[in-house]
């Protein structure tokens, strides 16, 4: 007997339809002798319905109320879940956040999760239930609901599994597995029977939307073994874990970002800690900062630019205008239609080339590149977003097609 972890997105639980879909996957896997715990997403587009609701009767709502507003997706897909597999005559109970246990910081809308208490789920489990858990959501220390930010229900699933110590977490999803690329975007992408927890984590952290990266990030810490598989059809997916039979590829997949701004700070004085104050600054907002390029230094300036999500723009410029004179700059200028396709696989930091290969592509689509970022395992460019589809389909071609 096994203890398995199994989370289902929103449009796996889309309908009624879906539901005994679901249903069904859930109860196999019970039958067959295995404690399940299930974590379910918010249904299709309630998320996004409850943020318009907010908006007409208040368009600044506080980050806490929001979190109260938008926990209720959650709620309503376990109790119908729950009511589903209670039909078909198997013993089933759904719980809330709160009530598993899971313990948040205060950091409302993208809260992390620290410590769940799993004296509950335990105690179900021990009575043979199936348990349905909200997923995306927590209590902080003073018993306000928190959530963990979009994709956080993979996050819930993987934090459930690691203080359970479970068998297998299963992310299902609408997609068979993870491809080389989005196969909706590229029909020739490959699946992919394994991967490593660093190469999702990258894929994941630049685009790719299979797996939140904060679940990747947990799992490979605490050594979750993952599979993601599509909910719609009963087939193997792609196993996520820290080390693959399979000979390393040099590349696993590409990736596509669209959500890229770039900041460029003009004329900051060169001399020691400019570096340090501007990103200092950022930092103190919670400006999560990307790829950085510093220009050579001329007049005694420079010019520092860096990407940012576009959500984030408007408050990144607002605190740089802030502290002009402080980091000695003369202006900021701003770019948003920007895209970061990325190139990513473990095999790369043994085989040179991979990087010109990359750019070869590029340059024979007529793609301009304005930014340039490396790891051991990645490569990821900063381009117009116009011509982001383009890019990433030459590249993928240039590397799985041949």
């Amino acid at each position: 007997m096994s203890l398995i972890v199994q989370k289902f997105g929103g449009s796996s639980v889309a309908n009624a339809e879906r539901l005994r879909n679901v249903a069904g996957i859930i109860t196999d896997t019970y039958k067959a002798g295995n404690d399940v715990v299930v974590v379910v997403s918010a249904q299709g587009d309630t998320t996004d319905d409850l943020i318009e609701k907010a908006k007409e009767v208040n368009p600044s709502p506080s980050k806490r109320e929001m979190d109260v507003l938008l926990s209720v997706g959650e709620q309503i897909s376990i109790s119908l879940l729950a009511m589903t597999i209670e039909k078909m005559g198997f013993p089933v109970i759904s719980l809330t956040g709160w009530q598993v246990g899971m313990k948040t910081n205060s950091d409302h809308g993208n809260a992390r999760i620290y410590n769940i208490n799993s004296e509950r789920l335990r105690s179900e489990l021990m009575r043979k239930n199936i348990v349905i858990v909200a997923g995306f959501q927590g209590i902080n220390r003073y018993d306000d609901i928190t959530t963990l930010g979009r994709g956080g229900s993979d996050t819930s699933a993987v934090a459930l599994a690691t203080a359970l110590k479970a068998d297998l977490c299963q992310i299902y999803t609408d997609v068979d597995g993870v491809y080389t690329a989005d196969p909706r975007k590229i029909p020739t992408a490959k699946k992919l029977d394994e991967i490593t927890f660093d190469e999702m984590l990258e894929l994941a952290s630049l685009g790719a939307q299979v797996l939140h990266n904060r679940s990747v990030e947990m799992a490979k810490k605490h050594n979750i073994e993952l599979e993601v598989l599509s909910s719609l059809e009963r087939k193997p997916g792609t196993k996520v874990k820290e080390v693959v039979k399979m000979e390393k590829m040099l590349v696993r997949g590409v990736a596509v970002d669209k959500d890229v701004a770039k900041v460029a700070v003009i004329g900051i004085a060169d001399k020691p800690g400019m570096a340090f104050k501007l990103f200092s600054l950022l930092a103190a907002k919670k400006v999560n900062i990307d790829v950085i390029l510093q220009s050579v230094g001329r007049d005694n300036t420079k010019d520092i630019s860096f990407t940012v999500n576009k959500a984030n723009l408007d408050l990144a410029v607002s605190v740089i205008n802030e502290n002009l004179e402080m980091i000695g700059a003369s202006k900021v200028v701003t770019k948003d239609n920007l895209a970061k396709v990325s190139l990513v696989g473990a095999g790369m930091q043994s085989n040179p080339g991979i990087a010109a290969k990359m750019f070869e592509a590029l340059s024979d689509a007529n793609i301009n590149i304005s930014m340039i970022t490396t790891s051991e395992i990645k490569v990821s460019v900063i381009i117009d977003e116009a011509q982001a589809e383009t890019a990433s389909r030459v590249v993928h071609d240039a590397f799985f097609n041949i």
